[in-house]
């Protein structure tokens, strides 16, 4: 309940920013963790946690050894993700960033980034501008997944958002919707 009321305070706050109207559900945060087959994966990236559903979901999925760091915009969720799990490295900054994380960790790239973005709040140009970012910091095999709204994905923004996704990696699956607030579903993409 604290983490709902926690994320409405933020989106009154920073609607442009936040992209949703409630947190991503558990049912969600499921399958994002299942598909990116995280038992396999040394590096893993988040952007985005938000209040952190996805993060616990990862950071129960993950082996032991595998290097996992966050990366929020928001200050408000950093401090709530630093209380909930401090087992977690989350840190202060933009997606944009994440290649300095990386080299911060002592890695050139990464196995796994799961992104809880709200992309459909970015211009055109900062979606692209990130998807590079994204795809450059994967090793070749690696997965990046993100997630869509149903039916947004069929507006203009949704599809442009597809084509984008289908034209950098080299594979893009998309998974069956799940419950979500509104209905969601992943896009699985491999470099």
């Amino acid at each position: 309940m604290r983490e709902s009321i926690n994320f409405l305070s933020q989106v009154i706050k920073n609607p442009a920013k936040i992209g949703a109207i409630a947190p991503s559900s558990k049912g969600l945060a499921e399958l994002i963790v299942q598909e990116a087959q995280l038992q396999d994966a040394k590096v893993i990236v988040e952007l985005g946690p938000g209040t952190g559903v996805f993060t616990r979901a990862i950071l129960e999925a993950m082996s032991p050894e595998s290097d996992y760091f966050a990366l929020e915009i928001n200050r408000n969720f950093v401090e709530t993700l630093e209380f909930t799990h401090p087992e977690a490295t989350v840190y202060h900054d933009s997606a944009e960033a994440i290649g300095e994380y990386l080299k911060k960790h002592g890695h050139e790239k990464c196995d796994r980034i799961i992104s809880g973005l709200p992309w459909a709040a970015f211009e055109f140009e900062q979606q692209q501008s990130l998807i590079a970012k994204i795809h450059d910091s994967l090793v070749d095999g690696g997965l990046f997944l993100t997630f869509a709204y149903f039916p947004l994905n069929h507006l203009p923004n949704g599809r442009s958002f597809y084509e984008l996704l289908s034209g950098k990696f080299t594979s893009v699956q998309k998974t069956d919707t799940v419950s979500n607030l509104p209905p969601a579903f992943v896009y699985v993409c491999e470099k």
